[in-house]
């Protein structure tokens, strides 16, 4: 059972390493460079398909390089230009990292920006790659808390009227906000009119009674 995963692990490395060297054609004349750094494997440890599930990959895939045994990764024969370094695992997540090879061989690391492509936030060269988290697939499933219970609207709609009911003979037995209370009442006191006046004075005529007030001034 050994022998055919032996076999497919050093057909798929031929073909990353075929990949890797004629992906990209090179003109004659053209310098060419190299692109090298470092992974630095989780904290947990290396699982068992660390070497195999691992790709950094420059361009989306313009570039492959395979993770060596002792960590590290090179991209030869790459010409001038701007490359973003990526790695591609199915458990770990890393930060991808652009770097610009100049006219004059010189290479430049700094974090991968798209939004504000023009601000440099420069990273060390030869890169040193650490993991940000371990990707999650599915959302976690929620779990039932007290919080949850005492905060439905159904237990506050019960748990409201019963705690007002015992505190508010409480407060009103204080004389200081009684006295705010009585207060707040006379201020909000309106003298409204009798009922029967309202309608006396709707049906007969507000003119009338004026009228009449007027003879018993003169008859006076």
């Amino acid at each position: 059972m050994e022998y055919p995963k032996l076999l497919f692990a050093a057909i798929s490395l031929s073909l990353l390493v075929c990949f890797s060297y004629g992906q990209r054609d090179v003109e004659p004349n053209q310098d060419v460079y190299t692109i090298e750094g470092r992974i630095f494997p989780p904290d947990t440890g290396i699982p068992p398909s660390w070497y195999s599930q691992t790709r950094i990959l420059a361009n989306g895939g313009e570039y492959i390089a395979i993770l060596r045994k002792d960590n590290s990764f090179v991209f030869n024969h790459v010409p001038t230009g701007s490359y973003v370094i990526e790695v591609v695992n199915p458990t770990y997540s890393y930060e991808p990292v652009r770097v610009e090879i100049n006219s004059k061989g010189k290479l430049r690391a700094r974090k991968l920006n798209y939004i504000q492509t023009s601000t440099v936030d420069p990273v060390a060269y030869p890169l040193a790659l650490t993991p940000l988290a371990r990707i999650r697939y599915f959302q976690i499933r929620e779990q039932w808390r007290a919080t949850d219970f005492l905060y439905s609207p159904m237990v506050l709609m019960m748990v409201l009227p019963l705690v007002i009911i015992m505190i508010l003979p409480k407060v009103m037995n204080d004389p200081e906000t009684r006295k705010e209370m009585e207060h707040l009442n006379s201020l909000t006191r309106y003298d409204m009119p009798e009922m029967s006046e309202v309608l006396a004075s709707f049906f007969t005529g507000g003119e009338k009674q004026k009228s009449k007030a007027v003879r018993k001034k003169k008859a006076q």
